[in-house]
């Protein structure tokens, strides 16, 4: 396996591990900010439902976060934003906004994802900072927490 996909792989894990403190009733979705250096700088999850606010996703609560900590005003220049699902229209803008070096993914989101699914905003043509995107890093196991959350939340398996 190539050095690449092992980090992307083990910063995949702790993403899971974020995505599964995400509160009661939201959406489990995690999310990682690595500095330059490798160093975690911030981490956030959906609180949409918990804060009552639509752009709570977990990538802003990451880049807000990360920027806090990071240290060159809002640039998050040559870190990695690694997230669980494919990031929407908002947060790919978000990422790109701060200037994040590159873009991990686990799960695909084909209703709503901006990172090639349904558009492509972080490699649209003209974009003034394009970063480095991996996609479908441990992409069945973020799946799998999406279903099982989807499945609860309808009441179950059906037969």
């Amino acid at each position: 396996m190539e050095q690449g996909l092992v980090q992307a792989t083990q910063r995949m894990h702790r993403a899971l591990e974020v995505a599964a403190t995400t509160p009661a009733g939201d959406v489990p979705v995690g999310a990682v900010i690595y500095g330059p250096d490798g160093r975690e700088l911030a981490t956030g999850v959906n609180r949409r439902e918990q804060l009552a606010d639509p752009t709570a996703h977990a990538e802003v609560e990451a880049i807000r976060a990360a920027v806090a900590v990071f240290g060159d005003a809002w640039r998050l220049q040559d870190c990695e934003l690694v997230v669980t699902l494919e990031p929407c229209a908002m947060c790919a803008g978000a990422a790109q906004a701060a200037r994040v070096g590159s873009v991990v993914f686990g799960a695909w989101e084909p209703k709503t994802g901006a990172c090639g699914s349904l558009v492509d905003v972080l490699r649209a043509p003209g974009a003034l900072f394009v970063p480095q995107v991996r996609a479908g890093v441990l992409e069945q196991q973020c799946q799998e927490i999406l279903r099982e959350f989807f499945e609860d939340l309808r009441g179950g398996a059906r037969e």
